[in-house]
């Protein structure tokens, strides 16, 4: 432990402290960001509505769900607080702080014209991005879609596995794991964002060389979820203001000691849902703010 304490490169809680601070007492919803998550297609709601619950949990002041399915639900019955959008809606929303684009996207025609519609879009306050599930294995398969991601200036997150890593590599997933800093250092520099290679130790490395390797989490977070979870807590912290970097810093810690938390009261690792997690997260990010 004394060594990843000496070493840098190691993430550890000191780096995180002044990341969040306790807000003023005349606080309105305004403040804290808009939020909007693209995904959830036929059979994969689910994966949009974490995301969207994640990110309402991280402390955003709006957030929107917007997905393909035709069967997807008018409301979140869980979180009424949430408002669901038809996906072209969002375009007409001028507050939006942050996007997130992937959770249950799938790799239909109308996810491709989504995807190019928002790396394409022209934006006065440059809108950051977060490119997660699908949207990786889309761009990974279609190179036009890619030449639009290396080419977009406004900040970037990309939140690959190692399978989706290696797919946008054109390598394999033990190629991958077995240079896990390397490989989310090329991802970084390649495609011009900040890379979330996530895994057992949890790389975020950035296009100018910076990386940290995460020092939390547990084998509870194994399961279906828990990416969509880290994906909206990502765009949730981009939101209140947070820099690319630093929001996917604290969300990879908060994430996974969240999930070390949770495994110290026995809730885990075995059958720790992502639902689970994220109200352990809130916790987690409130005791990061306060005075």
């Amino acid at each position: 432990m004394h060594a990843q304490q000496d070493n840098p490169h190691y993430l550890q809680v000191n780096m995180l402290q002044a990341m969040l601070v306790p807000r003023e007492i005349n606080s309105h919803k305004g403040d804290s960001g808009s939020v909007a998550i693209i995904g959830g297609d036929d059979g994969m709601v689910g994966a949009a509505l974490l995301a969207a619950r994640a990110a309402l949990f991280s402390g955003a002041g709006r957030v929107y769900a917007a997905m393909l399915s035709q069967a997807a639900p008018s409301v979140d019955m869980l979180h009424p607080e949430i408002m669901l959008r038809k996906p072209a809606a969002l375009a007409h929303l001028n507050q939006l702080d942050a996007l997130a684009i992937g959770p249950g996207l799938g790799q239909s025609i109308a996810a491709i014209e989504l995807l190019i519609f928002w790396l394409k879009q022209p934006s006065a306050k440059q809108l950051p991005l977060v490119l997660d599930a699908d949207a990786l294995n889309l761009i990974a398969q279609h190179q036009h879609l890619a030449d639009l991601v290396k080419v977009r200036q406004a900040p970037m997150v990309m939140t690959p596995h190692a399978a989706e890593a290696a797919r946008l590599l054109a390598t394999t997933a033990d190629a991958v794991q077995s240079q896990r800093v390397e490989s989310a250092l090329t991802l970084a520099k390649t495609f011009n964002m900040t890379c979330v290679l996530k895994g057992a130790g949890t790389v975020c490395a950035s296009a100018d060389g910076h990386h940290v390797i995460n020092t939390t989490g547990n084998p509870a977070l194994a399961s279906g979820g828990t990416g969509d979870v880290l994906t909206g807590l990502i765009a949730g912290l981009i939101a209140q203001g947070l820099s690319v970097m630093d929001a996917a810093k604290l969300a990879v810690y908060s994430h996974g000691l969240a999930a070390d938390n949770l495994v110290a009261k026995h809730i885990g690792p075995r059958g720790l849902t992502a639902s689970e997690l994220m109200i352990e997260i809130r916790s987690v990010l409130n005791q990061f703010a306060l005075p």
